[in-house]
């Protein structure tokens, strides 16, 4: 069995290759080629356990995740990864799944940008600034032109670190700025990433400012959780979501449907836009909406294109169980 750590994936992938093993996981999804229960949630007070198992392809996957927002030193989430052939379930590789769980993340929001933002687009704002937040921004950079990154975060001792680490991951003439309100961060950015595990929301109430701007909800997966404001629901074309079960699992999308903000047909699998069976609708008078729960699915197929690039590079240690 190959370990790979964070140095390791690192050296094997670039994001580029992560948002391809995506696009790619969008395919299989489309198509139902895949296994996939609901995830399962363990609940401990604030923390949240998450155990994520998946079946495509040559391969099963298995994600053990931990969220515990109050962390400051570690990352919010952390976890690992396994890897085993489907044929013979011989364990094939264990994978840092906090790296992984970031890389896809970061991926997932960056083929969104990649489908939905106008080619036009210059300016990213990132709403929470933790580890995850680092992986958004390297993955807008990596599909659009972005010279400008402006940072919001509640606690604002915290920016300084971020941005340091920011800097290693976007290209050296991108201008990053701290903006003084989420209302200014919106109105100076193209496209808006909200990254949070905030249970009110963290957008403006405000229905013009929006118009003409592509959003993107990472944080909110569980039923209380919100990040999108009221105002963003009432003059939407379609709400493009990454997997179906996102309609069960996060509250920017059940409290809407619950009080009649959105109607379930304008609910859609982003996985139709990748396959090219719907175009998606730009207008200045209206935003753009993508929303995130994430699903294993993208972990496993993002964790075997990892394992095959790093086999390729003769990347990672052996072990023999």
């Amino acid at each position: 069995m190959k370990i790979l750590n964070e140095i390791d994936i690192n050296h094997a992938a670039s994001i580029n290759d992560i948002i391809h093993a995506i696009e790619e996981a969008y395919v299989l999804y489309e198509d139902n080629l895949f296994q996939m229960p609901l995830r399962s949630h363990v609940q401990d007070s604030d923390n949240v356990l998450l155990l994520m198992p998946c079946v495509a392809k040559d391969a099963v996957g298995t994600k053990l995740v931990s969220v515990n927002p109050s962390n400051i030193e570690q990352p919010v989430t952390q976890g690992v990864f396994v890897l085993n052939d489907r044929t013979t379930g011989t364990p094939k590789a264990l994978l840092n799944g906090t790296l992984l769980t970031g890389l896809k993340t970061g991926a997932v929001g960056g083929t969104a940008i990649k489908y939905l933002a106008t080619p036009e687009a210059k300016s990213v704002g990132l709403v929470g600034t933790g580890y995850q937040g680092l992986y958004q921004i390297a993955a807008a950079c990596s599909v659009r032109d972005i010279k400008e990154i402006n940072l919001f975060n509640r606690t604002p001792s915290k920016l300084p670190n971020f941005i340091e680490s920011l800097k290693k991951l976007v290209p050296s003439d991108a201008t990053i700025q701290i903006a003084s309100s989420r209302f200014e961060l919106v109105k100076n950015s193209d496209i808006i990433i909200t990254s949070t595990s905030s249970i009110s929301p963290v957008l403006p109430e405000d229905e013009q400012i929006f118009n003409g701007k592509l959003i993107i909800g990472i944080g909110s997966y569980l039923p209380h959780m919100r990040e999108f404001s009221d105002t963003i629901y009432k003059n939407l074309d379609y709400l493009y979501v990454d997997t179906l079960d996102s309609i069960k699992e996060s509250g920017d999308i059940i409290q809407p449907l619950q009080n009649n903000w959105l109607d379930s047909s304008k609910v859609v699998a982003f996985s139709k836009i990748v396959t090219s069976k719907i175009t998606p609708i730009y207008s200045s008078e209206r935003p753009t909406v993508f929303k995130s729960t994430g699903m294993a699915l993208f972990d496993l197929i993002v964790a075997d294109a990892i394992y095959r690039k790093a086999i390729e590079k003769g990347i990672g240690q052996e072990i023999y169980l």
